[in-house]
């Protein structure tokens, strides 16, 4: 019988453990956790955004990396037979703004608990604290893994492997990286490596001032000099070191290769549902109702009071100055830091805030159809371990499922080809 051995029981892993074992294959999961998931079970603030309900289509202009790879994948399981799947095995699901798709419970322990009573039922074995050491290659092809099990080194022989054990994203979950050097002594090639869907570090002390401030329907437009990086609207966050939020978290997976470079500027359209003309006139009319106040205390209407001391200042109009005093060239400068409130982006937090790793195993290397290597017959790749990513959305869990899928159906039914 064909045997099937599985690195990482996390959402590619697990997928990977169900198509493999339904192909008649007899399947062990190695997860040096103590629970299956735990990165699952931490996604969307513990909600799990399983996937998102666009057409099949769209997924793939949510991609940031390598999306012309998961062509295959996406259409071998689309986000819609994920759906299906989980609603069969008893986890009902919700659409909410944006097409997230969230398990009606609102609870991101019932979506591994139905994946993880699938492989019971399917007779899979899974190996608890188990950590995978090194892949077993003779003649250039799979043979089995060596897991460092209960203090000693084991050897599981097995048909075929699969690394589904994720990034550097959320160690404590489990993710150190393993897979990359697992795949780096399998000979291929590991790109950069990077976190992404992470906030971002900048560099001017205003934002200490503006720290929980959050900010809905504005426009971010990432710029490296006038060359546009990402532009996008959505709520954002001022956080003490910076700036974060759904809008931002997307950002960072498209400036995260430019930031290693150097510094690039974001600007944030505070008003973009008016024009400058329609901000002026809003302006004029607030100026109206404040004919004799002093200019601070004008912008209520205008700004949430955290940003008004900010914007008086970067204005530098006086804050006494009389609203009725105010000349058509100053209120061009209000204008302008409305439309453009610039900030400069120096860096990115670290892997233990990032969503996901941006970077992996090179997918030049790895059949599409398959997920098999293109170097080591028997070997597989599933998840976040390859370089693949997306924006925020439900989409990185979409790419798990997927190339988890492909992997598994592949590696289950190779020997049977015979």
């Amino acid at each position: 019988m064909n045997t099937v051995l599985i690195v990482g029981g996390g959402a590619a892993g697990m997928l990977a453990g169900i198509a493999a074992a339904m192909k008649g294959s007899t399947v062990h999961i190695f997860e040096k956790n103590e629970k299956l998931g735990k990165k699952v079970f931490i996604t969307g603030k513990g909600r799990c955004n399983v996937t998102n309900a666009c057409d099949t289509e769209e997924l793939f202009g949510n991609v940031v990396t390598n999306a012309k790879f998961l062509y295959s994948s996406f259409y071998g399981f689309t986000n819609f037979d994920m759906m299906d799947l989980l609603e069969k095995l008893g986890c009902p699901l919700k659409t909410e703004r944006g097409n997230r798709v969230f398990p009606a419970s609102d609870k991101s322990s019932d979506v591994i608990r139905v994946l993880n009573q699938r492989l019971m039922d399917l007779g899979v074995t899974i190996h608890y604290r188990a950590e995978v050491k090194k892949l077993l290659i003779e003649n250039g092809s799979i043979t089995g893994l060596l897991v460092n099990s209960g203090g000693k080194k084991v050897r599981f022989t097995g048909d075929s492997v699969i690394v589904a054990c994720g990034g550097y994203s959320y160690p404590l979950t489990g993710s150190t990286g393993d897979g990359y050097e697992l795949s780096k002594e399998a000979g291929h090639t590991v790109t950069p490596i990077s976190p992404a869907l992470v906030p971002f570090v900048v560099e001017e002390p205003v934002v200490k001032e503006l720290q929980g401030l959050s900010l809905r329907n504005v426009e971010a437009t990432v710029l490296k000099g006038k060359k546009t990086i990402y532009r996008e609207f959505g709520e954002m966050l001022f956080t003490h070191y910076g700036v974060s939020g759904p809008v931002l978290l997307s950002a960072s997976s498209y400036a995260a290769k430019e930031l290693k470079k150097g510094p690039l500027t974001l600007s944030i359209d505070l008003k973009p549902a008016l024009t400058e003309e329609q901000l002026d006139t809003r302006l004029l009319r607030d100026f109206e109702e404040a004919i004799n106040k002093q200019f601070k205390n004008s912008l209520n209407h205008l700004y949430p009071a955290k940003l008004v001391p900010v914007m008086i200042d970067r204005s530098q109009i006086s804050p006494e100055k009389k609203v009725n005093e105010i000349t058509k060239e100053e209120r061009q400068k209000i204008i302008q830091i409305t439309k453009a409130f610039t900030l400069t982006l120096s860096g990115l937090r670290a892997y233990n805030e990032a969503i996901i790793t941006q970077g992996g195993v090179s997918v030049k290397e790895v059949n599409p159809s398959t997920m098999e290597s293109k170097l080591v017959p028997g070997l597989y790749f599933a998840g976040e371990v390859l370089d693949l990513d997306a924006v925020t959305g439900g989409y990185n869990l979409q790419i798990a499922w997927s190339t988890g899928w492909a992997a598994g159906n592949a590696a289950g039914e190779e020997k049977f080809q015979g």
